[in-house]
């Protein structure tokens, strides 16, 4: 009897964005969020426009890329990004969505398969002379 190694089941996929948004706290209805940075059916990574905490709850508004249509989630957050490492973008916070309609999810998904994955916009690393010999 063979075993077979399975691999984990991504629940989402993340892509490369510039969007528009409106994260507001659920509070205090104060606008913490205005650019997303990258966005899947799950949640999203947003540009802070003030100081967050893990765990706050928001309501989140957005059109997905290619579409005219307003999204509306309830969100919290999952994680604040403080912008010290090399490649961040400052600082900005990954919220994740909960209570998202399927219809929502689903043309979320659409619009966003064959977008380019924010791994992918990392600058490609200069040629050196052996490169150019062996092309």
């Amino acid at each position: 009897m063979s075993t077979v190694a399975l691999e984990p089941v991504r629940r989402a996929f993340r892509r490369f964005v510039r969007i528009d948004c409106q994260v507001v706290r659920e509070h205090d209805f104060r606008l913490v969020g205005d650019l997303a940075l990258d966005l899947s059916t799950k949640g999203m990574l947003v540009r802070a426009r003030t100081r967050v905490l893990t765990g706050e709850e928001l309501l989140v508004a957005f059109r997905p890329p290619r579409c005219n249509r307003w999204i509306d989630a309830h969100a919290t957050i999952a994680r604040v990004v403080h912008g010290r490492r090399p490649g961040d973008t400052g600082l900005s916070f990954g919220i994740e969505f909960h209570g998202m309609e399927r219809e929502h999810e689903g043309l979320l998904f659409e619009q966003l398969r064959g977008m380019v994955a924010p791994d992918a916009m990392r600058p490609p690393r200069p040629l050196v002379a052996r490169d150019l010999r062996a092309a």
